[in-house]
């Protein structure tokens, strides 16, 4: 677990980079993360803004039960389903930490100091159950600064309208292609014009757009390695950053159009690209590369705690690292399309892996809060 100590020491890199308008997000949290004052040390430091959390990231958590006995002991004793019991905790973690960084909020109007929480992934392709989480969700928290996680399916996509059109804010996540992300845009300026005829104040709505970074290189590079040519070694590590360099291109332009420029005038936020799966997977790149390499002002970098040590340590921030690359971006998802890798192909497969991993995460924590009820005497449903 990141210290205080640890993460201020070096934090050079890490100012640099919120002074370039990157907002850092810790993509992590557990009970004990929150009980031992470590979030609380990071967001007093400066450096940490926001949280993010997910299926997998719960499950970490909770399913190593530090942290989480006593609750689950009443629990046990209350008789909840299993399903009751994941959402009382998760929710329970999401409040405190909604509440260490409610001064963020406040000073940054909204803009910072949210913390995202995910609906059940099982409801990735049912729009009304999504809708219906949601709700439930941004009620059991009950805090203005959180956030809740929509996945950018086909079903998720009209899902996402309806809960900005009812107010609360949205973190669209499991983002790959730059086609969908661009529905992920249409979908929140539609879901703003319905809170704006509900009478809902835009201000006080915010969304991020989770645009996911290895896992395109991951599958990218597996296919370019199978190819084992020159040219095909050459595009390695290439396509991750020149598909999330295009979808800042597409931002820019969305949120420059006359359809913006209406809301905008309402007094509507942007909704900010957040730069997930940031952590290197390849050894052989530098650990910070998906950090210093996707620098642009307005956007979100959330990190796991590897990353953002490694960034507070040796990270390489030198500016904005985006905007002038969107002709090398579109040269080099182009060669990698002329080896005959499918580029669409690439970007539905990782989406319906990026469900099915949460899923899977999900299920298993199911599995391991079944075990701790029954253990404590309770048949849990």
């Amino acid at each position: 677990m990141i210290t205080v100590t640890e993460a201020t020491a070096n934090a050079g890199a890490l100012k640099r980079l919120s002074d370039e308008g990157v907002s850092i997000w810790l993509d992590d949290l557990s009970r004990r993360r929150i009980e031992s004052g470590d979030l609380a040390g990071l967001v007093a430091a400066g450096n940490v803004v926001g949280v993010t959390t997910n299926p997998s990231i719960f499950q970490a958590a909770i399913g190593s039960g530090a942290g989480y006995e006593e609750q689950l002991a009443d629990l046990a004793v209350r008789g909840v389903t299993v399903d009751e019991a994941v959402r009382m905790m998760t929710t329970a973690d999401v409040r405190a930490a909604a509440d260490v960084l409610r001064p963020v909020y406040d000073a940054t109007g909204g803009r910072d100091g949210r913390v995202s929480i995910e609906v059940d992934p099982r409801l990735a392709h049912d729009t009304a159950a999504t809708v219906a989480e949601a709700r439930q969700l941004a009620w059991l928290v009950d805090r203005p600064n959180v956030m809740i996680k929509i996945p950018a399916t086909k079903a998720g996509l009209p899902a996402i309208t309806e809960v900005i059109g009812a107010g609360i804010s949205v973190n669209v996540t499991l983002i790959f292609s730059l086609e969908r992300y661009r529905e992920v845009m249409d979908a929140y300026l539609a879901g703003l014009e319905k809170a704006q005829a509900a009478g809902y104040d835009l201000a006080a709505i915010h969304s991020v757009a989770s645009f996911f970074v290895s896992r395109v290189d991951s599958e990218i590079d597996k296919r370019l390695t199978l190819l084992g040519t020159d040219e095909a070694r050459a595009l390695k590590g290439r396509a991750a950053l020149a598909n999330a360099r295009l979808a800042y291109e597409a931002y820019e332009q969305v949120f420059a159009g006359p359809r913006w420029q209406a809301l905008g005038g309402a007094r509507a936020n942007r909704q900010r690209p957040l730069w997930a799966s940031t952590g290197v997977k390849d050894p052989a790149y530098k650990d910070t590369l998906y950090v210093d390499e996707l620098v642009a002002p307005g956007t979100v970098n959330t990190m796991p705690e590897a990353t953002l040590n490694a960034v507070a340590d040796h990270g390489d921030v030198q500016g904005d690292t985006v905007t002038g690359g969107y002709a090398q971006a579109r040269a080099d998802l182009a060669a990698v399309e002329r080896l005959g890798i499918s580029y669409d192909e690439v970007v539905r497969q990782l989406e319906d892996e990026g469900v099915a991993k949460f899923e899977v995460a999900w299920q298993d924590l199911l599995d391991a809060v079944t075990k701790s009820l029954t253990s404590k005497g309770v048949d849990a449903e």
